[in-house]
């Protein structure tokens, strides 16, 4: 989906003209990959443009370059608030999509990141359903893919890290190609880890099932755990139980989560029917209630808003 340019992006601590947030060729995570970003949404609310979990999904930022051993040169609180003020300097009222991103910079060359300095940066931009509303309203057809998701051992799963994402598109271009909306990978065990930028549930006999990260590999989603709330809180239980791939075909309804998607249900796997083809209601009652809480329409959540 094409970016929609806007005013300014925050680079290390000060303001910079969109068309001029540049970086040079020989940067060090252009070459090798190492760095971590985060993808957030800010939502409008009743009360002004709000962006959801902006805390949790910067204390993952933080975990993302600890893992890395990158030395973030920001606290959890300037982070935080340089990204609202991302938000109120663009003027971006109608809600919007926002990028931090921790990486590399110019000055070392070589495998060996130790020494390279470390830059941060925050865009904001208008943006859409990723993967439209035909899929939002009707369900994703998906495709288990040929590219298997990393070993933790070969890659830190627990990490967004910027060259991991290689593995991701790999599996993204296969499904588009092959006519899909989007790709499903397993662990290198064989069982189900996530899609390639989405944690998976499905629903089986009214239960909640989505593959438990640390085993299947799976990033720890943050939309995932608000869906599990939500689920409880709309009375359905939830496990995190090892899948195979059969289960998702058996599966009673099913659906995948994660910020830019937010909840978009499966129509089918490998062109085999989840259910009937359609939402199921359970789906249909925890995306709903998704809709309202990040639009500061659901109170018992509001915890989960930082007002701009």
């Amino acid at each position: 989906m094409p970016i929609t340019p806007t005013k300014k992006i925050w680079m290390d601590g000060k303001f910079v003209d969109w068309q001029d947030a540049t970086v040079h060729v020989l940067s060090h995570t252009l070459h090798y990959g190492t760095g971590a970003f985060e993808g957030i949404r800010a939502y409008k609310t009743p009360n002004g443009v709000a962006i959801f979990r902006l805390k949790d999904h910067m204390e993952r930022l933080l975990r993302s370059c600890k893992i890395l051993k990158v030395d973030v040169p920001y606290s959890l609180t300037e982070l935080c608030e340089a990204a609202k003020e991302t938000v109120r300097v663009n003027e971006l009222h109608e809600g919007c999509y926002l990028r931090p991103l921790v990486y590399l910079g110019y000055g070392e060359m070589g495998v060996n990141p130790i020494g390279s300095p470390v830059n941060t940066a925050i865009a904001a931009w208008p943006w859409g359903p990723y993967l439209g509303d035909d899929a939002v309203e009707n369900g994703a057809r998906m495709k288990i893919s040929s590219w298997s998701r990393h070993h933790p051992n070969a890659m830190p799963t627990a990490s967004k890290t910027v060259g991991g994402y290689v593995n991701a598109s790999l599996a993204k271009v296969e499904a588009i190609l092959a006519g899909y909306d989007e790709a499903i990978m397993l662990g290198p065990d064989g069982r189900v880890s996530e899609a390639t930028g989405e944690n998976i549930f499905i629903v089986r006999d009214g239960l909640l099932i989505s593959p438990p990260p640390s085993e299947a590999g799976a990033l720890r989603g943050i939309t995932q755990s608000s869906i599990v709330k939500i689920a409880h809180d709309l009375g359905h239980e939830v496990s995190f139980e090892a899948l195979r791939r059969d289960d998702l075909y058996l599966a009673d309804e099913a659906f995948m989560t994660g910020t830019a998607v937010e909840v978009v249900p499966l129509s089918s796997v490998d062109d085999r029917l989840v259910g009937d083809g359609k939402p199921g209601p359970i789906t249909r009652a925890i995306t709903t209630t998704y809709h309202q809480a990040v639009r500061g329409e659901r109170p018992q959540y509001e915890d989960w808003l930082t007002r701009v």
